[in-house]
């Protein structure tokens, strides 16, 4: 039978004792395993706790829809982050992704906005935006206050006199010196590059400056409005230190912002699967589109429950029945290259003897020295079957992907490949890299869950599981 509300609370409980007080989101999942809801939490332990003390009021505080989905909760997983922001970014793309039941916010196609500076213009403007050029910009974002950003690029304009109209301005236009700027040059807002008021030199000096405070912690801009705001208040000019303290805070705004590199939206800068193939063949050099690709990543936690994950796509979409998993067998303690080398020869010993094919591209989650740990396990087995007088293949193409840089790392390449954060094949390799972290992590996840229920078993601290009880699915098949 399966366990009543005392029991599942007080397991619950004691799961939620263990976890960290650190910044994250959590998943709460019914008995199935299916995702019910996904928050985010400043401090993961109390913000859980809230939903299953024996005072909470869910009804009142949350509502009977969540009130009703705690009665459902069989289990719970967490996900830390480094900041509240990252755990809000994190958040957002997990309730897209799996569209749990239970919540009702983020579920749609909106998008966070970025701050876009045109840069490809004669005369950048500057813009928020959710729909963000894919060239000739510089983005900052995304952006988790859509008001207090469009507040503080109001602030910004004010000192930096940038424009914000749509207008095509071109430097060598003749009829600009004709042109009749708007009201926000009447009110010293912005420099009228429309009506030929200011040159194409000094308002690049101006986009730069605000570039250079926007890459910033805008920390002297905010000193300086913070001591002209208590000025204002201690000459009683309380009306212009009340506008004063509101600027402040559109531009403390800005720093709850994410990485355009590392929170990526895939509903803002989507790529056409087939133009990211059409680029890697153009970018790596490959004598024909290519159309199979596997991806490969490793996970594990100081050396404990290590895995190997394989992840397969064909024409730039997922081909879940190609995915495999692999705990790792012959590695002790933390070593990233002896892991990646011994899931190379694990998947491709068949297709080394030329009893299967290879893909046309493998990608390795990782920089050179795994690139080279997985290059080193090829040729290992190539000089293997050779010494046997047998004939040996070899894959068409192996390349690197690093996490950080996003540094393009190919074989018989002396530099990587820098590509643009927009490129189309930079974004179908980090959909492949991304993908095999993601499969990789679930099933260390399940590992490490086994393993503690296992240890949790053997020190007393909960019983084991009795005929008709429910049991706990079984860690999925190995390859």
């Amino acid at each position: 039978m399966p366990p009543g509300p005392d029991e599942r609370l007080r397991r619950l409980r004691e799961k939620i004792a263990q976890l960290p007080k650190s910044p994250g989101v959590y998943l709460m999942k019914d008995a199935d395993g299916v995702v019910l809801y996904v928050g985010k939490a400043r401090e993961l332990r109390s913000r859980v706790a809230s939903y299953f003390q024996d005072g909470a009021d869910l009804l009142t505080s949350r509502g009977p829809r969540i009130a009703h989905m705690a009665t459902l909760v069989e289990d719970i997983d967490v996900l830390e982050c480094d900041s509240e922001v990252d755990a809000l970014l994190k958040e957002n793309r997990l309730i897209k992704d799996i569209q749990p039941h239970y919540n009702e916010r983020l579920k749609d196609g909106k998008s966070f906005p970025y701050l876009e500076i045109r840069t490809g213009d004669d005369f950048p403007g500057v813009y928020v935006t959710r729909t963000p050029r894919r060239k000739g910009v510089k983005l900052y974002g995304p952006l988790l206050q859509a008001s207090a950003v469009r507040d503080a690029v109001n602030t910004l304009q004010r000192i930096f006199k940038f424009r914000t109209c749509e207008l095509e301005i071109s430097e060598d236009d003749p009829q600009r010196r004709f042109f009749r700027p708007c009201l926000l040059h009447a009110i010293n807002q912005c420099s009228a590059p429309c009506a030929d008021r200011i040159s194409r030199a000094a308002y690049a000096e101006d986009i730069r400056r605000l570039r250079r405070l926007l890459d910033s912690k805008q920390s002297v801009l905010l000193r300086e409005m913070r001591q002209e705001m208590e000025q204002a208040a201690a000459e009683k000019r309380y009306e212009h230190a009340a506008t004063l303290r509101d600027r402040i805070k559109a531009v403390e705004g800005l720093s709850l912002q994410g990485d355009v590199r590392t929170d990526v939206q895939p509903e803002v800068f989507f790529v056409d699967p087939t133009a990211g193939l059409d680029k890697l063949q153009q970018v790596l050099g490959l004598p024909q589109r290519p159309r199979i690709i596997e991806g490969i990543d490793i996970a594990t936690l100081h050396g404990e429950e290590s895995v190997g994950s394989l992840v397969c796509f064909i024409d730039g979409r997922p081909f879940k029945s190609g995915y495999r998993r692999y705990r790792i067998r012959t590695v002790e303690g933390v070593d990233d290259y002896a892991m990646i080398r011994e899931v190379i020869v694990r998947r491709y010993r068949h297709a080394v003897n030329a009893e299967e094919l290879f893909p046309d591209l493998v990608l390795i989650d990782g920089g050179l020295g795994q690139l080279h740990a997985a290059l080193e396990a090829f040729d290992a087995m190539h000089r293997a079957i050779e010494a046997e007088g047998g004939q040996a293949a070899r894959p068409a193409m192996v390349v690197a992907l690093a996490k950080r840089e996003e540094l393009v790392y190919a074989q018989a390449r002396s530099t990587p490949l820098r590509l643009d954060r927009n490129n189309e094949a930079l974004r179908l390799l980090q959909s492949v890299r991304d993908e095999a972290h993601r499969f990789g992590q679930h099933y260390h996840h399940l590992l490490r869950r086994k393993r503690t229920f296992d240890e949790d078993v053997a020190t007393g601290r909960r019983p084991p599981r009795t005929r008709g009880s429910r049991k706990a699915p079984p860690p999925p098949s190995e390859s």
